[in-house]
């Protein structure tokens, strides 16, 4: 790197910028000194004063409040209030070859995880060959018996998969957890794509980066790849529990780049197992079901019986094989972390490979040896409830007090099936603007990779959605938990053209739901109530 890189600004954003030795900072290897694939996009940073970067900071902010793009933070002092998704504009970096391990190691274990599913709800090999407990599968609360015998169309159970990884200080990237049932946070990774090239779009044309926004026309394709037997146009349909949902953005995001309707339980009734949508124009068949509710809230006739969110004898027509439902019901079993830990075995029983990606060292509590050495070690440890979701009911040891540790060591000896511990990794860090300190400070991020499997096809994004621990020290990247987010750019092999940071299409589509207007244009996503300015 030249001097004049090196040179600090009088009002340079990074002037106070310090590399925590005991991490691996994703951008900095030494104070002034970033890694090559950073240097293009540093020089360029270092161009902004604070006041310019400021502004520019403010301008990301609108564009997200211009699109509805909010968020829920669940915590003693807000509960349940509505928020800006906090992002920031200095985009997280993935070189070529780099992504391409990673993306081949997320595939793989997708994969893996669909026959796991299929066979635990036909044969049970797996079980019968004492790869991985019979007990810890019958007992996880996301095991659904309703499932047995039932093979969906395309053999498919987890079309869309999230899968959480974290890079650590040894520089290789560790799978933190498997989401299989309805991961969120698609929507804020191309909304974060819509953000950065409304505000640095100049700077965004420059850079050979992987598209994001073909996502939602891959999503539909594998949904119709997977529709009932004799379909050729399939009717495609997202099923939201409604707008008091804290990811109702998102629902109504996908059902409008997809082009496919937004509905209700309520939108929605079976006769003669068939699914139907009332129309203005009469019952439409409905074949393929994108479903945004938990299993218990889908069927009140196979499940919850008080559920006034799903759709009454859905299950029926989904076993007929007149419905698909994306993703099929009970693969939360699946994504445990307690079942985490044989994720290796899995992939070698089922596909007699090596694992590409490595999984975080897990103790179980429910093991005698395990659950002495957390209850001896818990100070060093992450502890986690192998059924939540969202950062919660997690203690990071070394940040918990006496009172606290002393708290969860009832916890788990009360339930040791619940809970499942860990090493306290190293989250890489990364230069991050810090809003009130005006300035880059690193602070730990993660990376939520989105993979879709359907009938003969098989898509992994090229990017993902890398989450921001914002409160300093804090290893909770969630936004739930007051986390915010960053571009993932996975830069291309080839030297070819800016065409792939172009925004697909220009015709608008909108549609109303519930009193709000919903548009989608080159710009992005917006929402509006009708008459509104």
């Amino acid at each position: 790197m030249d001097a004049a890189m090196r040179q600090t600004q009088t009002s340079d954003v990074f002037r106070n910028y310090q590399i925590p030795p005991q991490f691996l900072d994703e951008v900095f290897n030494a104070p002034g000194q970033v890694h090559p694939h950073y240097e293009n996009v540093y020089r360029q940073f270092l161009e902004f004063s604070k006041e310019e970067f400021k502004e520019l900071n403010e301008h990301a902010k609108m564009s997200f409040f211009n699109q509805g793009i909010t968020f829920s933070v669940y915590s003693d002092k807000a509960k349940g209030v509505e928020r800006i998704f906090p992002f920031d504009l200095f985009p997280r970096i993935i070189p070529a070859t780099e992504w391409a391990r990673v993306e081949e190691g997320i595939l793989q274990r997708c994969v893996a995880m669909n026959l796991f599913i299929q066979d635990i709800y036909s044969k049970q090999h797996i079980l019968r060959d004492k790869v991985v407990p019979a007990e810890l599968i019958f007992s996880s609360k996301n095991y659904l018996k309703a499932m047995l015998d039932i093979k969906p169309v395309g053999g498919i159970y987890n079309h869309i998969s999230g899968t959480d990884l974290i890079k650590h200080s040894d520089g290789e990237y560790y799978v933190l957890e498997d989401n299989l049932r309805c991961p969120s946070g698609i929507s804020y990774v191309l909304s974060n794509r819509v953000a950065m090239k409304r505000t640095l779009f100049q700077m965004v044309r420059q850079f050979n980066v992987r598209t994001v926004q073909e996502y939602p026309q891959e999503l539909l394709a594998t949904m119709q790849s997977v529709s009932p037997h004799g379909i050729d146009a399939p009717n495609c349909v997202v099923l939201t529990p409604g707008v008091y949902n804290s990811a109702y953005y998102e629902h109504a995001f996908l059902a409008l780049t997809m082009g496919v309707p937004l509905v209700e339980g309520r939108d929605l009734y079976v006769e003669r197992s068939f699914v139907y949508m009332k129309t203005i124009n009469g019952p439409k068949r409905v074949d393929v079901v994108y479903r945004r509710l938990d299993d218990d809230f889908l069927d009140p006739m196979a499940f919850k019986p008080d559920s006034l969110l799903g759709v009454p004898g859905i299950m029926a027509a989904y076993k007929k094989g007149n419905v698909n439902l994306i993703n099929a019901p009970g693969t939360g079993f699946a994504d445990d972390k307690a079942v985490y830990t044989y994720v290796p075995e899995i992939i070698k029983y089922y596909l007699n490979q090596e694992p590409i990606l490595n999984n975080v060292h897990t103790y179980r509590c429910e093991k005698e040896d395990d659950f002495k050495y957390v209850l001896e070690n818990m100070a060093n440890l992450v502890i986690k409830p192998v059924d939540e979701s969202g950062g919660y009911g997690i203690l990071i040891g070394n940040k918990a007090t006496q009172e606290e540790l002393k708290e969860f060591k009832t916890l788990i000896s009360e339930n040791r099936r619940k809970y499942i511990a860990q090493p306290i990794m190293d989250l890489s860090m990364h230069a991050t603007f810090i809003e009130g300190e005006d300035q880059f400070e690193p602070r730990h991020v993660d990376l939520r990779t989105f993979t879709l499997l359907g009938k003969d096809r098989q898509f992994v994004l090229k990017g993902g959605l890398s989450r921001v621990a914002l409160k300093k020290g804090s290893l909770i990247v969630n936004s739930s938990q007051g986390g915010g987010s960053k571009d993932t750019w996975v830069m291309m092999d080839d030297g070819s053209n800016n065409a792939s940071m172009q925004q697909n299409g220009s015709m608008s589509q909108s549609m109303t739901m519930n009193g709000q207007t919903m548009t989608m244009g080159p710009e992005g996503m917006s929402m509006a109530k009708p008459g509104a300015e």
